[in-house]
């Protein structure tokens, strides 16, 4: 019996052991800490994809993220997805996204997510992808995106249900529009 509970206090303290390791992973600019970045692998042809990650600001002062450049893509913004009268509606947000002091915002698939547009060559499970986030006051910050599986729900899921791969279906405009 002893030998069970020492097998399993090893496991518990290698899991604990992972766990610090994927958090050594954040990415620290001033107040703000970023985590969880990670994108959808894209299927042969596609020209957007998605980027999802959580911004905490431990500061006192607000701060808002107003730029995003991917040597991957032509071209990239900040979208937010929402629902009116049962329509998908997907636009950029103007002014950038505010990230209030002493607050946590996450991009995730069906809200706020970067948009990578125009697409160089697909994004392939397993792949690092970097990324430089422009903030209004921590300035230029380098996040490498961990690219999961086409129906990832999460940055340690390798598939799941709809996905980003499905709205690369859909033709894309910016009057916020979704169109099969």
């Amino acid at each position: 019996m002893y030998g069970l509970y020492r097998s399993l206090a090893s496991a518990a303290f290698v899991t604990l052991l992972s766990v610090t390791a994927a958090s050594a992973a954040d990415v620290k600019a001033g107040d703000l800490v970023i985590s969880q970045a990670w994108s959808r692998a894209t299927p042969g042809g596609a020209k957007v994809a998605g980027g999802f990650l959580t911004i905490t600001n431990n500061g006192k002062a607000d701060d808002r993220l107003v730029a995003i450049t991917a040597d991957v893509a032509g071209r990239t913004e900040v979208h937010e997805m929402s629902m009116d009268n049962g329509v998908m509606k997907m636009r950029p947000v103007e002014g950038g996204l505010a990230v209030p002091a002493g607050k946590t915002v996450t991009l995730a698939p069906g809200g706020y997510h970067l948009m990578l547009e125009e697409l160089k060559s697909p994004l392939k499970q397993g792949e690092h992808v970097p990324v430089t986030l422009q903030f209004e006051k921590a300035g230029k910050v380098q996040v490498t995106l961990d690219v999961q599986g086409v129906g990832a729900k999460g940055p340690s899921d390798s598939g799941g249900a709809m996905d980003h791969g499905n709205m690369m279906k859909m033709d894309h405009d910016h009057s916020g529009m979704m169109k099969k």
